[in-house]
């Protein structure tokens, strides 16, 4: 979502007259999008701004905006007012649209401005983008979440669920289809509950007749509202990928119940074989939280067993981390940190197993490919990904970028695969 965001304001540095600098140190106008999902992200924007201090002081012409969702709480905004006081400009996610006359206002009154808007009821439509790719593409259908998992700060900083028109999403995906895009990504906090007068199974159904789009993805979707005719999908829709991000978080009933994510472990698992019998190659990928308060060991061996049932193809797979503002950032049974290790090793062991015997199955089969760019660990080889979002390495010509061809796996591991072209 945020990577989405930050093509809308790339776009609107574009309109101003900008062109991209890679270095934020030596760049003139610095825009940092924040992330609060996870600690690990506030440090490192803060890290950042430290970097950027040194910068500014050597070049006190030197713009500094920051956005997101860091921006929504009171805490973090007063932290940058007092300890960061040259930066210039202070905005949220609800207000993405105001960016351009943010900016231009602060630029010519030289003051800093602070425009942080606590909620909204709706998504602003026809923004710019600077996309980063022209072959796929990011494409957010709602903002928002109105879960409230007790651990989760995403409802206080994105606000409450709002759903685009379908209307203006077919067209939105149709100019990117015009314009050589094969793959779409849809994205929201939770797609199942995209409500824009139309099902969500229903917007993927038009999705799926838009001439030119080759591959259909989604994220994120919630268990409990995970329906049979969104599973139909899978079955019924031509370009819809077989892969599902369906994220459990826990497999223990009681510590679902305490993270407010009202599904059962048993109801958890009769979905996910009920998209395996609409769609038996469907890779299932999912989020683990580990150290949940008041998680015993029992609870994280019901999570060890329901990951062997379900046999994930991958899974983001996190250590619990307080987030100021959630529920579960007052409780006085949290997990000791040397115990939250212990068994998130654990759990990694057993996923990486699994993975292991998944990717071994692709050897020797002949999979459509979308070739994204060149490697990163290997400059003389290209790099694309499957429909069940496997990396596969590959030798080849960098003018195949952009293209679905068909490769034939020579080599499984476990975290990618080595391919060939084959001919079509």
């Amino acid at each position: 979502m945020n990577e989405r965001d930050s093509e809308t304001l790339a776009g609107f540095m574009e309109e101003l007259g900008f062109t991209y600098e890679e270095d934020k140190l030596e760049a003139q106008v610095v825009v940092l999008n924040t992330c609060s999902v996870r600690e690990n992200a506030d440090q490192h924007f803060f890290g950042v701004l430290g970097q950027l201090k040194h910068s500014h002081e050597e070049n006190p012409g030197k713009f500094v905006a920051v956005c997101g969702c860091m921006m929504q709480q009171q805490h973090i905004i007063d932290a940058v007012k007092k300890k960061y006081p040259w930066v210039n400009l202070v905005f949220g996610t609800h207000n993405i649209q105001e960016f351009p006359k943010l900016f231009k206002n602060a630029v010519e009154e030289h003051k800093r401005i602070v425009d942080v808007w606590e909620g909204s009821d709706t998504i602003a439509e026809g923004l710019p983008a600077k996309r980063l790719y022209n072959f796929k593409a990011y494409v957010s259908i709602m903002q928002g979440c109105n879960n409230f998992c007790s651990y989760c700060i995403v409802p206080y900083t994105r606000g409450r669920e709002r759903s685009r028109k379908p209307e203006e999403i077919i067209k939105e995906i149709t100019c990117l289809a015009k314009n050589g895009c094969k793959e779409v990504m849809l994205l929201g906090q939770n797609v199942n509950s995209y409500n824009g007068g139309i099902s969500f199974a229903q917007l993927l159904r038009e999705v799926d007749k838009i001439e030119g789009i080759e591959r259909i993805r989604f994220m994120s979707s919630h268990p409990k509202d995970l329906s049979d005719e969104l599973i139909d999908c899978f079955k019924d829709c031509k370009h819809l990928c077989h892969c599902f991000h369906l994220p459990v978080q826990s497999g223990s009933n009681a510590v679902l119940e305490k993270m407010n994510r009202r599904y059962t472990r048993e109801k958890y698992f009769e979905r996910v074989e009920a998209l395996k019998a609409v769609c038996p190659d469907i890779a299932i990928t999912t989020d683990i939280i580990v150290g949940f308060p008041g998680e015993t060991e029992e609870d994280f061996e019901d999570t060890l067993d329901l990951v062997r049932r379900v046999r994930y193809d991958s899974a983001f797979t996190f250590i619990y981390s307080i987030r100021k503002g959630t529920p579960a950032a007052e409780w006085d049974n949290q997990v000791p940190e040397e115990v939250k290790h212990e068994r998130f090793n654990r759990l990694i062991d057993v996923i990486h197993d699994i993975q292991e015997e998944q990717m071994k199955e692709y050897q020797d089969k002949v999979l459509p490919v979308l070739i994204e760019g060149t490697s990163k660990t290997n400059a003389n080889m290209l790099t694309g990904r499957t429909e069940t979002l496997k990396t596969v390495d590959l030798p080849g010509d960098i003018s195949l970028v952009g293209k679905i061809v068909p490769v034939k796996i020579v080599k499984a591991q476990t975290f990618s695969l080595y391919g060939e072209i084959v001919d079509a």
